[in-house]
Protein backbone atom coordinates (compact mmCIF):
# COMPACT_ATOMS: atom_id res chain seq x y z
CA UNK A 1 0.00 0.00 0.00
CA UNK A 2 2.77 2.34 0.62
CA UNK A 3 3.38 2.05 -3.17
CA UNK A 4 -0.10 3.73 -3.72
CA UNK A 5 0.55 6.40 -1.66
CA UNK A 6 4.17 6.97 -2.45
CA UNK A 7 3.25 7.06 -6.26
CA UNK A 8 0.04 9.05 -5.82
CA UNK A 9 2.52 11.97 -4.09
CA UNK A 10 5.37 11.83 -6.45
CA UNK A 11 2.43 12.09 -9.27
CA UNK A 12 1.25 15.20 -7.37
CA UNK A 13 4.81 16.74 -7.74
CA UNK A 14 5.16 16.20 -11.06
CA UNK A 15 1.65 17.34 -12.11
CA UNK A 16 2.46 20.89 -10.40
CA UNK A 17 5.28 20.67 -12.35
CA UNK A 18 3.83 20.04 -15.45
CA UNK A 19 0.89 22.75 -15.09
CA UNK A 20 3.60 25.69 -14.57
CA UNK A 21 4.49 24.51 -18.33
CA UNK A 22 0.91 23.88 -19.37
CA UNK A 23 -0.24 27.79 -17.98
CA UNK A 24 2.86 29.72 -19.47
CA UNK A 25 2.15 28.15 -22.50
CA UNK A 26 -1.54 28.96 -22.70
CA UNK A 27 -0.28 32.78 -21.48
CA UNK A 28 1.59 33.21 -24.63
CA UNK A 29 -0.76 31.57 -26.86
CA UNK A 30 1.43 28.10 -27.88
CA UNK A 31 -0.87 25.34 -28.48
CA UNK A 32 -0.46 21.99 -25.91
CA UNK A 33 -1.20 19.41 -28.00
CA UNK A 34 -0.93 16.89 -24.81
CA UNK A 35 -1.03 17.17 -20.86
CA UNK A 36 -0.56 13.49 -19.22
CA UNK A 37 0.27 12.69 -15.90
CA UNK A 38 2.72 9.80 -16.50
CA UNK A 39 4.17 8.31 -19.36
CA UNK A 40 3.93 5.65 -21.65
CA UNK A 41 0.64 3.55 -23.30
CA UNK A 42 -2.27 6.20 -22.23
CA UNK A 43 -4.98 5.15 -20.22
CA UNK A 44 -7.55 7.11 -20.03
CA UNK A 45 -7.86 10.70 -22.09
CA UNK A 46 -9.95 13.71 -23.45
CA UNK A 47 -9.81 16.20 -25.41
CA UNK A 48 -10.89 19.79 -24.21
CA UNK A 49 -10.30 22.43 -26.31
CA UNK A 50 -7.75 21.49 -28.32
CA UNK A 51 -5.48 19.92 -25.72
CA UNK A 52 -5.59 15.53 -25.36
CA UNK A 53 -5.51 15.35 -21.12
CA UNK A 54 -3.89 12.10 -20.36
CA UNK A 55 -3.36 9.31 -17.50
CA UNK A 56 -0.76 6.97 -19.17
CA UNK A 57 0.37 4.25 -17.61
CA UNK A 58 4.03 4.72 -16.01
CA UNK A 59 2.92 6.96 -12.72
CA UNK A 60 6.58 8.47 -12.29
CA UNK A 61 6.51 11.42 -14.53
CA UNK A 62 4.52 13.08 -16.88
CA UNK A 63 4.70 15.95 -19.98
CA UNK A 64 2.88 18.88 -21.49
CA UNK A 65 3.52 18.17 -25.16
CA UNK A 66 3.57 21.20 -26.85
CA UNK A 67 2.99 22.11 -30.50
CA UNK A 68 6.52 22.54 -32.62
CA UNK A 69 8.53 20.83 -29.50
CA UNK A 70 10.50 18.93 -32.50
CA UNK A 71 9.95 21.82 -35.11
CA UNK A 72 14.20 21.40 -34.94
CA UNK A 73 13.96 18.03 -36.74
CA UNK A 74 11.94 19.02 -39.55
CA UNK A 75 14.13 22.10 -40.07
CA UNK A 76 16.78 19.61 -40.22
CA UNK A 77 15.40 17.26 -43.03
CA UNK A 78 14.88 20.13 -44.99
CA UNK A 79 18.26 21.30 -44.83
CA UNK A 80 17.05 24.86 -43.28
CA UNK A 81 19.44 27.19 -40.84
CA UNK A 82 16.28 28.42 -39.64
CA UNK A 83 12.83 26.99 -38.19
CA UNK A 84 10.01 28.00 -39.55
CA UNK A 85 7.03 28.13 -36.84
CA UNK A 86 4.26 29.07 -36.65
CA UNK A 87 2.82 31.97 -33.83
CA UNK A 88 1.01 29.02 -31.85
CA UNK A 89 4.07 27.14 -31.47
CA UNK A 90 6.76 26.99 -29.24
CA UNK A 91 9.35 28.06 -31.43
CA UNK A 92 7.16 30.79 -33.11
CA UNK A 93 6.96 32.95 -29.64
CA UNK A 94 9.73 35.37 -28.61
CA UNK A 95 12.56 33.66 -26.91
CA UNK A 96 12.06 35.61 -23.52
CA UNK A 97 8.49 34.09 -23.94
CA UNK A 98 10.20 30.36 -24.30
CA UNK A 99 12.71 30.89 -21.49
CA UNK A 100 9.01 31.81 -19.37
CA UNK A 101 7.72 28.71 -20.36
CA UNK A 102 10.88 26.22 -19.31
CA UNK A 103 11.12 28.46 -16.04
CA UNK A 104 7.57 27.88 -15.32
CA UNK A 105 7.70 24.30 -14.47
CA UNK A 106 10.35 24.24 -11.65
CA UNK A 107 9.32 27.96 -10.41
CA UNK A 108 5.70 25.57 -9.87
CA UNK A 109 7.59 23.19 -7.77
CA UNK A 110 9.30 26.00 -5.95
CA UNK A 111 5.96 27.60 -4.94
CA UNK A 112 4.78 24.37 -4.04
CA UNK A 113 7.56 24.09 -1.63
CA UNK A 114 6.59 27.69 -0.24
CA UNK A 115 3.36 26.80 0.45
CA UNK A 116 4.00 23.55 1.81
CA UNK A 117 6.47 25.12 4.33
CA UNK A 118 3.58 27.56 4.82
CA UNK A 119 0.72 25.49 5.63
CA UNK A 120 3.57 23.32 7.84
CA UNK A 121 4.47 26.78 10.37
CA UNK A 122 0.52 27.42 10.17
CA UNK A 123 -0.22 23.50 11.35
CA UNK A 124 2.50 23.14 13.56
CA UNK A 125 3.81 19.72 14.18
CA UNK A 126 5.25 17.50 16.87
CA UNK A 127 8.72 15.77 16.87
CA UNK A 128 11.09 13.97 19.04
CA UNK A 129 14.76 14.46 20.21
CA UNK A 130 17.22 14.14 22.15
CA UNK A 131 18.77 16.73 24.41
CA UNK A 132 22.13 18.18 23.37
CA UNK A 133 24.28 16.30 26.07
CA UNK A 134 26.88 14.16 24.12
CA UNK A 135 28.41 10.83 24.43
CA UNK A 136 31.69 10.63 22.17
CA UNK A 137 30.71 7.86 19.59
CA UNK A 138 33.87 6.07 20.40
CA UNK A 139 32.65 4.73 22.96
CA UNK A 140 30.19 2.97 22.39
CA UNK A 141 32.02 2.03 18.78
CA UNK A 142 35.35 1.95 19.47
CA UNK A 143 35.92 1.43 15.44
CA UNK A 144 34.31 5.29 14.97
CA UNK A 145 37.11 7.70 15.06
CA UNK A 146 36.00 10.91 16.99
CA UNK A 147 37.21 14.37 15.55
CA UNK A 148 34.90 15.43 19.13
CA UNK A 149 37.54 13.97 20.95
CA UNK A 150 40.36 15.15 19.17
CA UNK A 151 39.92 18.46 19.84
CA UNK A 152 39.06 18.36 23.46
CA UNK A 153 35.25 17.56 23.72
CA UNK A 154 34.31 14.93 26.46
CA UNK A 155 31.28 12.79 27.46
CA UNK A 156 28.65 14.82 29.18
CA UNK A 157 29.42 18.18 27.53
CA UNK A 158 26.19 19.87 26.51
CA UNK A 159 26.58 21.65 23.15
CA UNK A 160 24.78 24.65 23.14
CA UNK A 161 25.89 26.18 19.60
CA UNK A 162 27.53 25.44 16.38
CA UNK A 163 28.81 28.33 14.64
CA UNK A 164 27.01 30.81 16.38
CA UNK A 165 23.87 28.75 15.73
CA UNK A 166 22.13 27.84 19.12
CA UNK A 167 21.05 24.16 19.28
CA UNK A 168 17.96 23.36 21.00
CA UNK A 169 17.92 20.00 20.79
CA UNK A 170 20.10 17.05 19.08
CA UNK A 171 18.42 16.90 15.88
CA UNK A 172 19.56 20.64 15.59
CA UNK A 173 23.48 19.28 15.97
CA UNK A 174 22.56 16.54 13.27
CA UNK A 175 21.97 19.22 10.94
CA UNK A 176 24.47 21.69 11.52
CA UNK A 177 27.26 19.16 11.49
CA UNK A 178 25.37 17.16 8.86
CA UNK A 179 25.51 20.25 5.84
CA UNK A 180 29.20 21.11 6.61
CA UNK A 181 30.96 18.43 6.14
CA UNK A 182 35.00 18.80 5.96
CA UNK A 183 35.14 21.96 7.73
CA UNK A 184 36.09 23.81 10.97
CA UNK A 185 33.33 24.20 13.68
CA UNK A 186 33.05 26.29 16.44
CA UNK A 187 31.32 24.41 18.94
CA UNK A 188 30.19 26.04 22.31
CA UNK A 189 29.58 23.49 25.24
CA UNK A 190 28.64 23.88 29.00
CA UNK A 191 30.79 21.38 30.77
CA UNK A 192 30.20 21.45 34.16
CA UNK A 193 28.69 24.94 34.60
CA UNK A 194 31.75 26.60 32.67
CA UNK A 195 31.33 27.68 29.05
CA UNK A 196 34.09 26.42 26.52
CA UNK A 197 34.33 26.78 23.31
CA UNK A 198 36.07 24.42 20.58
CA UNK A 199 37.29 23.72 17.00
CA UNK A 200 36.38 20.84 15.55
CA UNK A 201 36.77 19.73 12.22
CA UNK A 202 34.04 17.37 10.64
CA UNK A 203 34.71 14.86 8.37
CA UNK A 204 32.97 13.59 5.39
CA UNK A 205 31.36 10.31 5.79
CA UNK A 206 31.66 8.92 2.02
CA UNK A 207 29.10 6.36 2.30
CA UNK A 208 25.98 8.60 2.94
CA UNK A 209 27.49 12.38 2.29
CA UNK A 210 27.08 14.17 5.34
CA UNK A 211 29.14 15.60 7.57
CA UNK A 212 30.34 13.47 11.38
CA UNK A 213 32.02 14.70 14.58
CA UNK A 214 31.92 11.48 16.10
CA UNK A 215 29.21 12.04 18.82
CA UNK A 216 25.96 10.44 19.70
CA UNK A 217 23.14 11.46 22.19
CA UNK A 218 23.94 11.16 25.49
CA UNK A 219 20.76 10.04 26.46
CA UNK A 220 18.43 6.93 25.51
CA UNK A 221 15.07 9.11 26.27
CA UNK A 222 13.87 11.07 23.50
CA UNK A 223 11.80 14.60 24.50
CA UNK A 224 8.66 15.20 22.80
CA UNK A 225 8.61 18.98 21.42
CA UNK A 226 6.33 21.25 19.61
CA UNK A 227 7.27 23.41 17.21
CA UNK A 228 5.36 27.02 17.28
CA UNK A 229 2.15 27.39 15.18
CA UNK A 230 2.38 30.90 13.39
CA UNK A 231 -0.40 33.64 12.61
CA UNK A 232 -0.54 33.71 8.69
CA UNK A 233 1.76 36.42 7.86
CA UNK A 234 4.93 35.21 9.99
CA UNK A 235 3.89 31.78 8.64
CA UNK A 236 4.59 33.88 5.02
CA UNK A 237 7.77 34.73 6.31
CA UNK A 238 8.72 30.98 7.55
CA UNK A 239 7.82 29.40 4.23
CA UNK A 240 9.95 31.95 2.49
CA UNK A 241 12.78 31.14 5.14
CA UNK A 242 12.36 27.79 4.80
CA UNK A 243 12.55 27.83 1.43
CA UNK A 244 15.78 29.38 0.72
CA UNK A 245 17.03 27.46 3.19
CA UNK A 246 16.20 24.04 1.89
CA UNK A 247 17.26 25.56 -1.74
CA UNK A 248 20.52 26.56 -0.62
CA UNK A 249 20.86 23.05 1.68
CA UNK A 250 19.70 21.19 -1.90
CA UNK A 251 22.58 23.26 -3.75
CA UNK A 252 25.38 22.24 -1.14
CA UNK A 253 24.41 18.68 -1.33
CA UNK A 254 24.87 18.13 -4.89
CA UNK A 255 27.84 20.11 -4.77
CA UNK A 256 29.25 17.06 -2.04
CA UNK A 257 28.19 14.36 -4.33
CA UNK A 258 31.15 15.27 -6.78
CA UNK A 259 33.66 14.46 -3.63
CA UNK A 260 34.19 10.48 -3.96
CA UNK A 261 31.01 9.89 -2.50
CA UNK A 262 28.89 6.55 -3.05
CA UNK A 263 26.36 7.32 -5.56
CA UNK A 264 24.24 4.05 -3.94
CA UNK A 265 23.72 5.43 -0.99
CA UNK A 266 23.44 9.38 -1.79
CA UNK A 267 21.13 8.79 -4.84
CA UNK A 268 17.40 7.56 -5.30
CA UNK A 269 15.40 6.83 -8.64
CA UNK A 270 11.92 7.19 -8.58
CA UNK A 271 11.07 3.51 -7.02
CA UNK A 272 13.14 4.97 -3.78
CA UNK A 273 11.45 8.24 -3.89
CA UNK A 274 8.19 7.25 -3.97
CA UNK A 275 8.96 4.25 -1.67
CA UNK A 276 10.37 6.76 1.15
CA UNK A 277 6.75 9.03 0.38
CA UNK A 278 4.64 6.03 0.73
CA UNK A 279 6.68 5.58 4.42
CA UNK A 280 6.18 8.77 5.52
CA UNK A 281 2.49 8.83 4.61
CA UNK A 282 2.16 5.19 6.35
CA UNK A 283 4.36 6.30 9.19
CA UNK A 284 3.50 9.81 9.68
CA UNK A 285 -0.52 9.10 10.00
CA UNK A 286 -0.10 6.75 12.33
CA UNK A 287 0.49 9.30 14.55
CA UNK A 288 -2.38 11.77 13.57
CA UNK A 289 -3.69 13.30 11.13
CA UNK A 290 -1.49 16.44 12.23
CA UNK A 291 1.64 14.97 12.52
CA UNK A 292 1.10 12.92 9.14
CA UNK A 293 -0.11 15.63 6.71
CA UNK A 294 3.15 18.01 8.14
CA UNK A 295 5.92 15.40 7.75
CA UNK A 296 4.50 14.51 4.07
CA UNK A 297 4.42 18.12 3.42
CA UNK A 298 7.88 18.64 4.34
CA UNK A 299 9.54 15.58 2.30
CA UNK A 300 7.24 16.56 -1.24
CA UNK A 301 8.43 20.44 -0.44
CA UNK A 302 11.94 18.93 -0.17
CA UNK A 303 11.68 16.49 -3.45
CA UNK A 304 9.88 19.66 -5.16
CA UNK A 305 12.89 21.78 -4.42
CA UNK A 306 15.21 19.06 -5.76
CA UNK A 307 13.29 18.97 -9.11
CA UNK A 308 13.56 22.92 -9.22
CA UNK A 309 16.97 22.53 -9.18
CA UNK A 310 17.96 19.68 -11.39
CA UNK A 311 15.35 21.14 -14.17
CA UNK A 312 17.09 24.33 -13.87
CA UNK A 313 20.67 22.74 -14.94
CA UNK A 314 21.73 24.16 -18.57
CA UNK A 315 21.55 20.75 -19.87
CA UNK A 316 19.23 19.96 -23.34
CA UNK A 317 16.15 17.34 -22.55
CA UNK A 318 15.69 19.58 -19.11
CA UNK A 319 14.06 23.25 -19.31
CA UNK A 320 17.47 24.81 -18.25
CA UNK A 321 18.44 23.88 -21.56
CA UNK A 322 15.11 25.47 -23.42
CA UNK A 323 16.45 28.45 -21.33
CA UNK A 324 19.85 28.21 -22.17
CA UNK A 325 19.27 28.22 -26.00
CA UNK A 326 16.38 30.93 -25.24
CA UNK A 327 19.41 34.03 -23.96
CA UNK A 328 21.73 32.49 -26.94
CA UNK A 329 19.15 33.22 -29.28
CA UNK A 330 18.50 36.58 -27.28
CA UNK A 331 22.44 37.45 -27.33
CA UNK A 332 23.47 36.73 -30.97
CA UNK A 333 19.76 37.80 -32.38
CA UNK A 334 19.68 35.10 -34.02
CA UNK A 335 18.10 31.60 -33.50
CA UNK A 336 20.59 28.51 -32.86
CA UNK A 337 20.80 26.35 -36.16
CA UNK A 338 18.77 23.23 -35.89
CA UNK A 339 21.84 21.06 -36.03
CA UNK A 340 23.10 22.39 -33.01
CA UNK A 341 19.96 21.83 -31.44
CA UNK A 342 19.72 18.43 -32.73
CA UNK A 343 22.94 17.29 -31.53
CA UNK A 344 23.19 18.77 -28.44
CA UNK A 345 20.00 16.96 -27.45
CA UNK A 346 21.80 13.94 -27.71
CA UNK A 347 24.37 15.04 -25.21
CA UNK A 348 21.61 15.29 -22.77
CA UNK A 349 19.80 12.15 -23.79
CA UNK A 350 22.89 10.98 -22.51
CA UNK A 351 23.64 12.75 -19.34
CA UNK A 352 19.65 12.08 -18.26
CA UNK A 353 20.49 8.15 -18.97
CA UNK A 354 23.21 8.37 -16.57
CA UNK A 355 21.31 9.59 -13.71
CA UNK A 356 18.41 8.06 -14.08
CA UNK A 357 20.92 4.59 -14.27
CA UNK A 358 22.60 5.82 -11.19
CA UNK A 359 19.32 6.16 -9.35
CA UNK A 360 18.09 2.94 -10.49
CA UNK A 361 21.27 1.26 -9.42
CA UNK A 362 20.47 2.54 -5.87
CA UNK A 363 17.00 1.84 -5.72
CA UNK A 364 18.22 -2.02 -6.78
CA UNK A 365 21.06 -1.72 -4.13
CA UNK A 366 18.75 -0.67 -1.34
CA UNK A 367 15.97 -3.24 -1.95
CA UNK A 368 18.51 -6.11 -2.35
CA UNK A 369 19.98 -4.99 0.97
CA UNK A 370 16.21 -5.08 1.88
CA UNK A 371 15.73 -8.92 0.91
CA UNK A 372 18.78 -10.07 2.43
CA UNK A 373 17.76 -8.94 5.78
CA UNK A 374 14.20 -10.45 5.44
Amino acid sequence: MKWIYGIICLGFIVFFHELGHFLAAKLFGVDVEAFSIGFGPVLLHRTVRGTDYRLSLLPLGGYCAMKGEKDFAEAIANNSRYIDAPKDSLYGIHPFKRAFIGFAGPFFNLIFAFMAFVIIALAGYTYYSYSTQIQLADEVYPEVHSAARDAGLLTGDIILSINGSTTSDFSDIIQHVGTNPDKDLVIVVNRNGETLSFTVRSELDKSSGIGKIGVAAFSTEPIKREAQRHSFFPALWQGVQRTGSTVALTLKSIAILFRGVDFKNALSGPAGVAGMLGDTVREGFSAGARQGITALLDLMAFISISLFIMNLLPIPILDGGLILFAFIECIFRRPVHPKIQYYVQYVGMAFIAVIFLLGMTSDIYHFSKLLRVE
